[in-house]
């Protein structure tokens, strides 16, 4: 029998459960704010809220498997300060919640730490939703078992300005899987803080531009497994910390292996001093196909002890060639110096290929990368094939995620090889079916945690409940 591997995409199916309620929130319904209606659900219930304005309505959410949802564009919550408990606009106590096309606007408490979300039951999914001017955008607590999905969303001017409040703030969960995100302009804060013992961190924008005084772009203090592949990230001159990405600066804490993956990111300093990484000297950091385009050194301080580089395009801004960065556009052109400068990473020690299968396309959106037999540096390739990027990879779907007993895969070929790695790097034999493209693997028997589904050299990362 054949291991067999696969990674979400971005279409996913929810199954409810037969008796769920789909609640209907607007203007005209018989409930015309979310909070009406917070009370009343019932586990695995949708609430549908038609896009609008729902002025300083705030709730608190308990139910398990609830989808929250906008229905016809952006349900806008606009808190005007209010939060539910000295919380949040939302605070989220049920397990596995999924949250769609929601915006979150001004929060704010009287310890600073307003959140768009507040995050405290078990595994949480955000897709296509947007916190704006709140003190954080998403805050979450110390919850495990837990994965936490954001995909496809905007933070924006989240923070207080005290330096402990960030556009993001996820505390000691299993996972976070961060990817398609466009995160800027934080106040004083982080882009994005994790302290999740896995970050998987891929095909994003952080950026605080010309204006924005952020912090640092990417911030992970207690160490853990962190996988930064295909990012884009610009520190402007008015940044408040040199350092662009710092891991384990506040003690390599996390479960074990401490490691850092850096893998065709793009990195862009527009101040003149600084650093593009500063790694806890006990941490492994392997850094291949970066451009690192700006003012400032690789690392700060000490280099680690256990450290492979190679391949990573360390230039000025201008001598780079990029497309047009006063912009903020870093895809590069056929005559830059980091066409066909890159070398491939091969695998993580978990089995995770190191390979930039996507770029971002902003905002907030993704295609698939065009392949040379030469790899370019950086998040941006050239297309110099003649050849568009081929779709149909980016087909396969898996659903559902958060899985529990049984795991769908659809659009993946007969002859591809699958195989699943467990939360620790270890190949995982699961049970599994096949009829055509579709295949189901039996995973009831497998411990909840991040697992790695890899199709042939393709891998994406799920959950099991």
């Amino acid at each position: 029998m054949t291991n067999r591997t696969i990674l979400l995409s971005a279409c996913m199916a929810i199954t409810l459960p037969a008796s769920a309620t789909q609640w209907q929130v607007g203007s005209g319904q018989t409930y015309t704010t979310p909070s009406q209606v917070s009370t009343l659900v019932g586990n695995g219930d949708t609430v549908n809220i038609a896009a609008g304005v729902y002025p300083s309505d705030v709730a608190r959410w308990q139910a398990n498997d609830l989808l929250l949802r906008g229905v016809g564009g952006m349900a806008h919550l606009e808190s005007n300060g209010m939060a539910w408990g000295g919380k949040a606009i939302w605070v989220i106590q049920g397990d596995r919640t999924r949250v769609e096309w929601i915006e979150f606007s001004e929060c704010s408490v009287p310890d600073n730490n307003g959140a768009g979300i507040r995050q405290e039951g078990h595994r949480l999914t955000v897709l296509h939703c947007y916190f704006h001017d709140n003190e954080n955008g998403i805050l979450a607590g110390d919850v495990n078992p837990s994965t936490i999905r954001i995909e496809h969303s905007e933070f924006d001017h989240n923070g207080y300005g005290d330096g402990f409040s960030h556009n993001l703030y996820i505390n000691h969960v299993d996972s976070l899987i961060f990817r398609y995100n466009y995160s800027h302009h934080a106040h004083v804060g982080h882009e994005l803080k994790s302290r999740a013992h896995v970050n998987v961190i891929e095909y994003n924008r952080f950026s605080n531009e010309a204006t924005g005084d952020a912090s640092r772009e990417i911030d992970l203090p207690n160490g853990g497994t962190a996988y930064l592949i295909g990012n884009v990230v610009q520190q402007g001159p008015q940044g408040q910390n040199s350092n662009m990405v710092g891991y384990g600066l506040e003690g390599l804490t996390n479960i074990t292996p401490h490691e850092l993956y850096a893998i065709n990111n793009t990195l862009v300093n527009e101040k003149t001093v600084g650093s593009f990484f500063s790694v806890a000297s006990a941490a492994y950091i392997k850094a291949y196909s970066n451009i690192l385009a700006g003012g400032g050194n690789f690392m700060v301080g000490a280099w680690p002890t256990s450290i492979d580089t190679l391949a990573n395009l360390r230039s000025t801004i201008a001598a780079v060639q990029f497309d047009s960065p006063a912009v903020y556009d870093y895809h590069i052109t056929t005559s830059s110096p980091a066409h066909q400068f890159g070398f491939p990473a091969g695998i993580a020690s978990s089995g995770y290929p190191l390979v930039a299968w996507e770029e971002y396309v902003h905002p907030v959106s993704n295609i698939t990368r065009c392949m040379h037999a030469t790899l370019d540096a950086g998040a941006f390739g050239t297309c110099t094939t003649g050849i568009a990027p081929d779709r149909s990879a980016t087909r396969i779907t898996v659903w559902p995620d958060p899985a529990r007993e049984v795991v769908y895969v659809a659009d993946v070929v007969p002859t591809a090889l699958v195989r699943v790695y467990g939360p620790t790097g270890q190949l995982v034999t699961v049970p599994f079916t096949q009829q055509g493209e579709r295949m189901e693997l039996r995973t009831a028997a497998l411990p909840s945690g991040l697992y790695f589904l890899r199709i042939d050299e393709r891998s994406f990362p799920f959950v099991i409940e």
